[in-house]
């Protein structure tokens, strides 16, 4: 990893939060890529469990940066607007990469001049079992925002992008607590091809009980990012007809869990969302 003067071809950006029983994994694979010209910020949005003082043994390998909580969005922002590197990488504390991961992504970008977004492959582990992803899961390459719609196909970790991307299309949603990669690939999706290369160079671990996909209600998240596509000029008519009907579906969905919950009143503001009509005039649900 490259340090001083120097500016880093690739800067990777850890956010972190009460991970400190899995951050040094994660920390460690990124610091074992066969490609040494990046920097390593670790963003610490608020960590009470003796986070900074792991980090503060990697020093000077690894930029800590510390804010209060403010959530995943702010803390991946804020290492982006820290990151001096051409080529952005994100890595999720409770992942890990294989060593070859920011080489043969570097090597993709240096062959395709014009691609601003390339993911690898993935493996995945539950419980510490490997586990074989389910066929809606499978990663695509292109223009794939109509998939995804329907599911997240793109995995933080996995990513490495060209940081004028931000400047195309923004930066994650700091006001959702989460699905805010949703969101931002949904926006990166509908306009610009996001290119997969068919390797698995991360292990994608889950089934602890902090991770946020677990929890019930995230189609909330997401229907608020729709109808933000929705009321934007982005997308294309047979986008626009594929987003209000994945809409719909998930408005009913989230709308039944709402009364299995007892929420009543949301479960019908979200029902009557999902029976609305689109007014394309001044784009609004009526």
């Amino acid at each position: 990893m490259k340090n001083g003067s120097i500016l880093p071809k690739v800067s990777v950006i850890i956010p972190t939060f009460e991970r400190g029983w899995c951050l040094r994994e994660a920390v460690d694979s990124a610091l074992a890529q066969e490609f040494a010209n990046f920097e390593l910020i670790v963003v610490d949005d608020g960590s009470t469990d003796g986070t900074a003082e792991l980090l503060e043994a990697y020093r000077p390998k690894v930029r800590l940066l510390r804010q209060e909580n403010r959530g995943v969005s702010a803390a991946r922002n804020r290492g982006i607007a820290a990151a001096r590197g051409e080529l952005i990488a994100f890595l999720d504390s409770d992942d890990l990469w294989r060593p070859q991961k920011l080489a043969t992504q570097v090597e993709f970008f240096r062959a395709h001049p014009e691609a601003l977004i390339a993911q690898t492959e993935e493996s995945w582990v539950r419980n510490g079992r490997r586990v074989n992803p389910g066929k809606r899961h499978r990663k695509r390459s292109g223009m794939i925002f109509e998939p995804s719609l329907e599911l997240c196909l793109v995995s933080p970790s996995a990513v490495m992008v060209r940081r004028e991307l931000f400047d195309r299309v923004g930066l994650f949603d700091e006001g959702l607590p989460a699905c805010e990669d949703y969101d931002l690939w949904l926006r990166v999706s509908c306009c610009i091809p996001i290119h997969l290369i068919d390797i698995p160079l991360i292990v994608k671990r889950g089934g602890h009980a902090d991770q946020l996909s677990r929890a019930w209600g995230l189609d909330q998240y997401r229907i608020a990012s729709i109808l933000k596509l929705l009321q934007g000029v982005r997308l294309t008519a047979d986008q626009r007809t594929a987003a209000m009907r994945v809409l719909k579906h998930k408005c009913r969905v989230y709308a039944g869990g709402c009364r299995k919950h007892g929420r009543v009143e949301e479960a019908e503001r979200y029902e009557k969302l999902a029976g609305a009509g689109y007014n394309s005039a001044n784009r609004n649900y009526v």
